[in-house]
């Protein structure tokens, strides 16, 4: 069981990246066009061994608004809107493959939002069939949707199961009446029992739950009895997220009322109960909001020192190339990023010029691949070891980052790390800091290039 400093966490409870991709979102510029993205498509089919694929689609549709809702979504019940956007999905691919030489397969597939399950079972089974048709998938690709379980019934999960998924990912928030009424999704803890139920009835290999801290009306006692219920329920993952009320942002966040939310004080305790009972009920902590069981491929991938981070989180899939599909998803294949338009009227028309709906990207250069390696390393490994980082980029490592070793001292005075045989290790209190000690390794915030106002740390 980890033991937890709270005065640590308040001491380091400032804003800084998640690190889904080094260099940030927020150093992505418009002058990097569809044609650059073509050109790093077309070097990573020159490969002696090209890399695998994986894949995101981005499905924007919801039925009603969540007020703590971070993501790129859009809400409407208007089908034909639905219908058209998938139509466009289609068009994408068919762009996109023409450009990506067969054999490549696919070991992993994720469709995030929005919600997916907001298409109807038959919109399911037409787009993965569509999906299926193009590309050649792993025998041990894992496939997994988001999904919600207001308006879900078994057909959609039966439709996903069918179609090749065998991953689920579903939003429980908190089982607190009080907090989902705040929050205006209403989802009882019977109706996600139901859903699970299912999902394990039809043989799903993994199902993963998001749980939120900070909402409206939230306690440690309250939230309390929301996480005995997810450890009752027993899923394979679990995911504890820090709600960031930035209304400035999204604007439906103003629909939440500052005074109704957690004080500090009050929210940091809600994430000590949190931690201290999931890791007492075996769950391994993969690090910042995720756990998982012993015998998870994420636990086993930490365990191994095989753990990857990209835009979908935490990974088992190292090397593979990432293409994102569908409005606003990044993609991150070989030196690039690349992510596409925001709005569908540009989306539809780029592709109706036949035009990658890419609106902006980034190159990275020999720095960039350097400190993005170091980073992931930290993020996933709680580990450095500075010989193989100088044995990888032909560097010598204390010189080298020596600014970002003399920024590491407080948290080497705090015993929130220790270096031993040229090795940076991560204590068990500082692996909850790690965005931090990550930071310190990102030339951006080194050289206070990076302006960009990120979630707090903790």
């Amino acid at each position: 069981m980890f033991n937890i400093d709270i005065e640590l966490i308040k001491k380091y409870d400032r804003p800084g990246p998640r690190y889904t991709s080094y260099p940030t979102a927020p150093q992505f510029n418009d002058s990097f066009t569809p044609d650059k993205y073509l050109d790093e498509v077309i070097r990573t089919n020159n490969h002696t061994k090209p890399p695998d694929l994986s894949l995101y689609f981005h499905i924007p549709f919801c039925d009603t608004l969540c007020y703590f809702c971070g993501c790129n979504m859009i809400i409407t019940r208007n089908r034909d809107r639905i219908k058209e956007y998938i139509k466009y999905v289609k068009n994408e691919i068919d762009l996109l493959r023409s450009y990506i030489i067969n054999g490549r397969k696919v070991v992993q597939l994720h469709w995030g939002g929005g919600t997916p399950t907001h298409l109807n079972p038959d919109e399911i089974n037409d787009l993965k069939s569509y999906i299926n048709a193009n590309f050649t998938f792993s025998a041990s690709a894992e496939e997994g949707c988001e999904i919600d379980p207001r308006g879900l019934t078994k057909e959609h999960l039966e439709a996903l199961r069918n179609s090749g998924f065998n991953r689920i990912s579903m939003g429980v928030q908190d089982f607190n009446e009080k907090v989902q009424q705040a929050v205006n999704r209403i989802q009882p803890e019977d109706m996600t029992r139901q859903v699970v139920y299912w999902v394990r009835e039809l043989n799903f290999q993994s199902i993963n739950l998001d749980l939120i801290y900070g909402l409206p009306f939230q306690s440690a006692d309250s939230f309390a009895k929301t996480v005995d219920a997810i450890i009752d329920i027993s899923p394979d993952r679990i995911a504890v997220f820090n709600y960031a009320h930035v209304p400035w942002m999204k604007k439906h966040m103003a629909l939440i009322k500052p005074e109704d939310l957690p004080q500090p004080e009050e929210k940091l305790q809600i994430l000590k109960m949190t931690i201290e009972k999931l890791t007492s009920a075996g769950y391994i902590f993969i690090g910042m909001d995720h756990f998982a069981k012993p015998d998870d491929e994420l636990a086993i991938a930490l365990r191994d020192k095989k753990l990857y981070r990209n835009f979908q989180g935490y990974s088992t899939h190292a090397g593979a190339d990432l293409y994102g599909f569908g409005i606003t998803s990044i993609s991150q294949i070989g030196k690039c990023y690349a992510q596409n338009v925001k709005k569908e009227n540009e989306y539809f028309k780029l592709l109706n010029n036949n035009t990658l709906p890419i609106e902006r990207g980034y190159y990275l250069n020999d720095d960039d691949l350097l400190r993005r390696h170091v980073i992931t390393r930290i993020m996933c490994d709680f580990e450095l070891d500075f010989l193989e980082i100088e044995n990888k980029f032909k560097i010598e490592f204390e010189k080298y980052f020596a600014v970002s070793l003399e920024g590491l001292k407080e948290f080497f005075d705090d015993q929130l790390i220790l270096i031993k045989n040229r090795k940076l290790i991560v204590t068990q209190m500082g692996r909850l800091l790690i965005r931090n000690i990550a930071m310190c390794f990102d030339w951006y915030i080194e050289q206070k290039a990076d302006k960009a106002k990120y979630s707090r740390t903790v």
